[in-house]
């Protein structure tokens, strides 16, 4: 079996699991649902994946591909500091209108099992290796504070952004997640400008 092959079956899954989670929410979905909907087999899902549960976690992926398609639309020649706010402004907003409160939970969930594999902290993640790169490329301009290391700003950074959209679980999705970053992001993001810079 192809690589290529493999990754468009297993593609094929994620995405069906990902709309049948939305849809009709991740309890009521069936791994016969998922099958059934991706066109793939019981077989090809099991390959993948040890049960319905370990799913979850590989919709990070689907999560990177936003990231990948929101990147299309900043222009390059954003400082770091905005295009790390309007990244998180963008996804908060995806997050609102493409993950239903349920799955969300679930995905945050998943991540906390011991029996799971920790994706969604993966530091080989597109995600991480994206706001590393901007973060790197605003300190070495100057657009971020050189008083603190990479490390330390992606920590802090992911750290928030997880903690919105958690605490966008907790209140079942009743508050406006993108207002609701758009409100504390720069909160925290402020810490890590430069001392002379002037907002």
């Amino acid at each position: 079996m192809g690589k290529r092959y493999e990754r468009n079956t297993k593609s094929k899954i994620v995405q069906a699991a990902w709309k049948l989670f939305n849809e009709q929410g991740y309890s009521n979905t069936t791994i016969e649902d998922i099958v059934e909907l991706s066109g793939t087999s019981r077989g090809s899902f099991y390959h993948y994946f040890d049960s319905k549960d370990s799913i979850i976690a590989s919709m990070t992926f689907v999560i990177d591909d936003e990231y990948k398609r929101i990147m299309e639309d900043i222009p390059d020649d954003m400082n770091a500091y905005d295009k790390l706010l309007l990244i998180n402004y963008e996804m908060c907003k995806f997050f609102e209108n493409s993950l239903s409160v349920e799955t969300a939970a679930e995905l945050f969930g998943s991540q906390m099992s011991a029996s799971q594999q920790r994706i969604m902290n993966s530091r080989d993640r597109y995600y991480y290796r994206l706001i590393r790169s901007i973060i790197e490329s605003g300190i070495e301009k100057g657009e971020l504070s050189g008083n603190f290391t990479v490390n330390e700003v992606i920590n802090a950074y992911s750290m928030l952004e997880r903690g919105l959209i958690f605490d966008w679980c907790l209140c079942s999705g009743e508050c406006n997640l993108a207002v609701y970053a758009q409100q504390m992001m720069p909160l925290l993001m402020r810490s890590f400008l430069p001392e002379d810079k002037d907002l």
